[in-house]
């Protein structure tokens, strides 16, 4: 197929897909969080951490965090466009502030302690959002795109923590940043050109984060199962684990030349 055609396919899809997604959730009625979310299987006091499995958990994305800050230190370590290279350093760092407010959060589980665990989240979704946009679609619309992303996923989080106070919680402007983009981000892997090798390492983290995501559904069982560790605490290390290979595919990938590819679109 013509590289142009598959790109405004790829531009309708988008559009399609963002404007329903968010109509969908505007017309639904507001969802509170459900408070059973804080009532994780594991719950061990070990070394006088309380629920340690899930605290200690984290440690992965710190690690992966601080190697991905690192090596965005050392000059040409990693493939990347440079013109968006400080939303790859606001990915990495989101990171070890995930393993931060992620481990307070789950010390003292509710709905107080969620929003740390939540703002960090906001800002690793949003800056690979961005990433993906300037490596794939444009770097000038990833330039451009990445600082209202950012406010926008901060703002869910607060606006969601708001209305809880108020007693009337709407986690509907949240689900949007971290589900959307989600489904945005193989639209576009499938329709747009990237200007690296390695693109199997974002489909890989997709799949890691389905995969987490269905460790974090069957908690218990997985607990049940292992009698060891919780579906929660292992979604932890699938999901650092999937940034890792991300970050790995940065260190051995190129650049490479589209021939027939028109100038960028934005």
């Amino acid at each position: 197929m013509d590289i142009q055609k598959k790109k405004n396919i790829g531009i309708a899809l988008i559009i399609l897909v963002a404007t329903t997604a968010i109509a969908g959730l505007l017309f639904m009625e507001p969802i509170p969080q459900d408070t059973k979310y804080h009532q994780f299987m594991d719950s061990k006091l070990i070394l006088t951490i309380p629920n340690f499995w899930n605290v200690v958990s984290n440690i992965a994305f710190l690690i992966v965090g601080a190697l991905g800050v690192l090596k965005l230190r050392t000059p040409d370590r990693l493939e990347i466009v440079s013109d968006i290279k400080f939303a790859y350093y606001w990915l990495f760092s989101g990171l070890i502030l995930v393993a931060l407010g992620s481990g307070y959060y789950h010390i003292w589980p509710d709905n107080q302690t969620l929003v740390w665990d939540r703002l960090p989240m906001t800002i690793v979704f949003m800056a690979l959002f961005s990433i993906v946009i300037g490596e794939f679609v444009s770097s000038r619309l990833g330039k451009a795109l990445f600082l209202p992303f950012i406010i926008c996923g901060i703002c869910s989080v607060l606006y969601w923590h708001f209305t809880e106070l108020s007693g009337k919680g709407d986690l509907r402007f949240y689900a949007i940043i971290q589900f959307l983009p989600m489904l945005i981000i193989p639209i576009i892997l499938i329709t747009f050109n990237s200007k690296h090798t390695k693109v199997l390492s974002y489909w890989c983290l997709l799949i890691a984060y389905i995969i987490a995501k269905l460790f974090e559904h069957f908690d218990e069982q997985v607990y049940t199962a292992t009698g060891l560790i919780s579906g929660h605490s292992v979604k932890h290390i699938v999901a650092a684990f999937g940034i890792y290979i991300l970050l790995s595919s940065y260190e051995c990938r190129s650049s490479k030349v589209i021939r027939g590819l028109p100038g960028e679109i934005f």
